[in-house]
């Protein structure tokens, strides 16, 4: 390896200060290469800053050292986002004593080329204005924001991100809600849910379940709610009156109580729960006077060993459909509505009645505003397999008749109930879908030797 040479003699080592003779080449002490001294640094000498720290060990790199080059004459220096100042060049490094003159200390073995010897120069106070600007904090947002992948996008356009509200930010268009459609199943039953092609949101709600009774044997239950338009957030009747029905059966059920005593108790809870959501704030009456309290249908059907217990207050409705398709249907609810009374009455045939347009009024519902609350419950001991049908009137008014109803069930619904609910929600989003679709199915097995119909 080359060596620069030397400058001037040393009377003591660079190294460790041991005095020296002329003529040594190296130190007799620590063995240090005299030779090897550098020049003089020259009137722009190259800093490390460490923003004030101690000096490096030896061996060690400093923490983010900086190597700072003075810029030209009349030139401005700007710094990282610390905001440091400009600093001022130091004098050099005074040389050990007896060095020549001009001459800088060679770093000790093991050192990093170029780090200073002595400590490093402090940083000058920090002025009171900044030469940069602060980062724009929308900017600062979207590159802390996640990734693309994870943001939603419009189901329209396929391009807009979707905001909190449920709107594309490109092309405005509403986007699906979780209640929109929903599916479900749970062992041998299933349920599906679908906002319809006319509505603007998804009114329904059903729960389904499974228990056992304290003999062992199992049971299985389905609750179907329609929200009442007219009425305000039906949809939250709904959900509520499905949840809490659904809750008093798989509570009552297991604890030995009569199916269609659970059944009656399971209304009255899901009409608590409605009744709940009336108690809003005065302000909200104030502003809205002439708005019903929430409201809505419901119909439910739970099946044991041998029994088919329903129980309804509204117009949704619960038919039966045997496995044999040689048997005839049946429907299982009487209608609380206008139609029904006027059948009930005389003054109409059910064709007539259900034409008119006040058809649809109901007499019956869960509600704060209802006139009285009226279960209405029924127990039966189906002969032979078949599957219950438990459905608002987004289905029926699609299929009315029995008959009708057992056409477009599936055959195998019994043993496939998720996708016979499918097919029955499809049936109605192919009539014309003009209103919410919910329909449960759940099957009933086969009763035991000696069991006869109620």
């Amino acid at each position: 390896m080359s060596q620069m040479p030397q400058q001037a003699a040393l009377s003591r080592c660079p190294s460790c200060a041991e005095p020296l003779e002329s003529g040594d080449r190296f130190c007799g002490a620590c063995g240090y290469d005299l030779s090897a001294v550098p020049p003089p640094p020259d009137d722009n000498p190259t800093l490390t800053m460490t923003n004030g720290s101690a000096p490096p060990a030896p061996g060690h790199l400093p923490t983010a050292a900086v190597v700072a080059v003075p810029p030209a004459a009349g030139t401005e220096m700007r710094f990282d986002h610390r905001h440091q100042p400009s600093p001022q060049p130091e004098p050099a490094p005074a040389p050990a004593p007896g060095a020549a003159p001009g001459a800088v200390p060679e770093p000790a073995p093991g050192a990093a080329p170029g780090a200073a010897s002595g400590p490093a120069p402090e940083p000058s106070p920090e002025p009171e204005e900044y030469p940069l600007q602060a980062p724009d904090p929308r900017i600062a947002a979207d590159m802390a924001a996640p990734p693309g992948p994870t943001a939603k996008v419009c189901v329209a356009c396929r391009a807009g991100r979707v905001d909190d509200d449920g709107y594309c930010e490109t092309c405005g268009h509403a986007q699906p809600r979780e209640r929109d459609h929903m599916e479900q199943e749970s062992g041998p039953i299933a349920a599906v849910s679908d906002r319809g092609l006319r509505h603007h949101r998804n009114e329904d709600a059903f729960a389904i379940g499974r228990t056992t009774l304290p003999d062992g044997a199992p049971a299985t239950l389905a609750i179907v709610c329609d929200g009442v338009s007219s009425a305000t957030r039906p949809d939250d009747a709904s959900l509520a009156a499905s949840k809490a029905a659904s809750e008093s059966l798989l509570a009552a059920l297991p604890l030995g109580t009569h199916p269609q005593q659970a059944m009656h108790e399971a209304i009255v809870a899901a009409s608590h729960a409605v009744n709940s959501l009336a108690r809003e704030p005065q302000t909200a009456r104030e502003h809205a006077p002439h708005q019903n309290a929430p409201a809505c249908t419901l119909v439910g059907a739970v099946v044991t060993a041998g029994l088919l217990v329903v129980g309804w207050v509204g117009d949704s409705r619960a038919y039966w459909v045997p496995v044999d398709r040689g048997a005839p249907p049946a429907r299982l609810t009487e209608d609380d509505s206008w139609a029904a009374q006027m059948v009930a009455a005389g003054l109409m045939n059910e064709a007539e009645a259900y034409a008119d347009e006040r058809a649809h009024a109901i007499t019956g519902w869960l509600g704060a505003d209802a006139y009285e609350l009226e279960p209405h419950t029924a127990s039966f001991k189906p002969d032979r397999p078949g599957v219950v049908v438990v459905c608002t009137d987004g289905l029926w008014n699609y299929a009315e008749a029995a008959e009708e109803m057992a056409r477009v069930v599936p055959a195998d619904a019994a043993v496939r109930p998720l996708h016979g609910a499918r097919v029955l929600v499809g049936h109605a989003l192919d009539g014309g879908g003009h209103d919410n679709v919910t329909v449960a199915l759940v099957p009933f097995p086969t009763p035991p030797q000696g069991a006869g119909s109620a």
